[in-house]
């Protein structure tokens, strides 16, 4: 067998693997429901009681901040339990590496703070 034709089950995984989910969505529009949803649909369940103004509000900017320091703090944790299970067996080198990882993330925990991206009643002015 030459090489094109060791290829050949890869090019025939990636044809069905795409064409599995187009199928799918088509056969879900031909089978499924088809008639336009009520206006009741559209409204916000509030526990059963009638809804009362809106539910398309905007967050202020400063939520955003700190959901992005959380999820970079909160992928810290993910990175560091794998080594917290493993640190007697992994030696010096990768607690090096641990630490600088810790280091850099400091360093950046530390620059946000000097920014203002933590203060709230100042609007983070000058992170923006």
């Amino acid at each position: 067998m030459g090489l094109a034709e060791d290829f050949i089950p890869i090019v025939i995984f990636i044809i069905v693997g795409l064409m599995f989910p187009m199928v799918m969505v088509f056969v879900s529009s031909l089978i499924g429901r088809q008639k336009k949803p009520e206006p009741d649909k559209y409204l916000t369940y509030e526990c059963g009681i009638i809804p009362t103004g809106s539910a398309w509000m905007q967050y202020n900017v400063e939520y955003y901040m700190y959901a992005l320091l959380f999820v970079v703090f909160d992928v810290e944790t993910v990175f560091l339990y794998p080594w917290a299970v493993v640190f007697k067996k992994i030696g010096i080198f990768a607690t090096i590496d641990v630490i600088i990882f810790i280091c850099v993330l400091a360093f950046g925990l530390v620059y946000a703070w000097k920014k203002g991206a933590l203060e709230w009643m100042n609007g983070g002015a000058s992170w923006r």
